[in-house]
């Protein structure tokens, strides 16, 4: 038997001195006694699978809208992928991988339907009206809007876990000003666990979506040529296995790239722990720059790649159109509940009564899948569909 005060002790003996321990947590908004036979992270991990957001992710878009195919990546496969690539850094670095998993997890919490498209919608409709972005809805949704427990609203998770929703930040997530009203420190840096999460997001987004971008044909294989870490990779592979099929190759071509930038990860973070004197968790948020970094080889390896992303799937005339369809169908349902919110479900609309309409409006559209926003549009505005 492995109880939770000795799963705690344990920590002390099998984790770096500066990796966040479970006992020394911040702990959670509303008191609430601790499990016997879990972390607070543990348990954090549970309570983000078991709600209701992480369950619709699986119909979320990543870049492909649900419907365009069942091998493109959601926001949850997305979301699991980011969890096994932290969990290996953190691990390797001998962080607290429970507090890596449970950030991870709950990391995309706030996204809307459609991706990014639905969120410029929301954030465009939302200007004058206390605004949106996803982090700060992502902390929301497990402080406020998820309903499960009788003593308290949200999910009730650990300070540590909520700071990684708000503050998550990568080169496409730039979280905006965190308030210290809230109970965080807007200027502190994060923890090295969260840091881990924020890269692993960036690792997972590149190279996955190059694998759904070729497996569309969005992107040509052959011009990929042109950009030297894939060029190098390939080259690597098909020297190793010259007899692969094509989509083996691909296959052993992407799981080489996140390999080799992991392993880079996990090498520079070393030498910067070791350069800025990084000895206990307080030590890493006083540091203003991050600890998890790339090298600066392969920051400069990464840069075509993601250029090359931007210009030829991101930008691609296909998803664009997707994207902009997308958040015609976002505007076009938020002026419908808005001129008539009696339309909105018997939930929502009993929240109208403290809150502003606005607010309540975004926060059912921020919650639907692509799916379930699809079918509310047919409903509103096809004449033979079923209301």
């Amino acid at each position: 038997m492995l109880t939770r005060k000795e799963i705690e002790e344990k920590e002390y003996t099998l984790l770096a001195s500066y990796a966040m321990k479970s006992s020394e947590s911040r702990g959670r908004v509303y008191k609430e006694r601790e499990h016997d036979y879990r972390s607070i992270y543990q348990r954090d991990k549970d309570r983000v699978i078991y709600s209701t957001a992480f369950r619709r992710l699986e119909y979320k878009t990543q870049v492909f809208v649900n419907h365009e195919g069942d091998y493109y990546r959601t926001r949850l496969t997305h979301t699991l992928e980011v969890a096994q690539i932290a969990k290996s850094i953190a691990r390797a670095l001998r962080l607290n991988e429970d507090l890596t998993e449970a950030t991870a997890l709950a990391h995309d919490l706030g996204h809307t339907p459609f991706g990014h498209a639905g969120e410029d919608a929301l954030r465009e409709l939302m200007s004058d009206h206390g605004g949106f972005e996803h982090n700060a809805h992502g902390l929301r949704v497990v402080d406020i809007l998820e309903e499960r427990y009788p003593n308290f609203p949200g999910l009730n998770l650990s300070h540590e876990v909520r700071e990684g929703i708000i503050k998550h930040s990568t080169s496409y997530d730039r979280p905006t000003i965190v308030s210290a009203t809230a109970g965080f420190e807007p200027k502190s840096q994060v923890l090295l666990e969260t840091q881990v999460v924020d890269i692993a997001d960036e690792i997972a987004y590149d190279n996955h979506d190059l694998d759904d971008g070729i497996t569309s044909k969005l992107i040509n294989e052959d011009s990929l040529k042109e950009v030297g870490l894939w060029k190098e990779t390939f080259e690597l592979i098909n020297k190793k296995y010259p007899a692969l099929n094509g989509e083996k190759r691909k296959y052993q071509t992407i799981r080489t790239l996140i390999n080799s930038q992991v392993t880079d990860l996990i090498e520079e973070c070393e030498k910067n722990i070791k350069k800025f004197k990084i000895k206990t968790f307080h030590d890493c948020k006083r540091i203003p720059t991050k600890i998890v970094s790339f090298s600066k080889n392969m920051q400069e390896k990464r840069r075509p790649l993601r250029i090359f992303l931007m210009d030829n799937l991101y930008k691609h005339y296909r998803v664009v159109r997707m994207s902009d369809k997308a958040e015609r169908f976002i505007k076009k349902l938020f002026e419908t509940y808005l001129a008539k919110p009696q339309q909105l479900p018997p939930k929502f609309q009993k929240r109208l009564k403290g809150e502003s309409p606005h607010r309540v409006i975004c926060d059912y559209i921020a919650g639907m899948t692509d799916r379930y926003a699809l079918d509310e549009y047919k409903k509103f505005f096809e004449p033979y569909e079923r209301v």
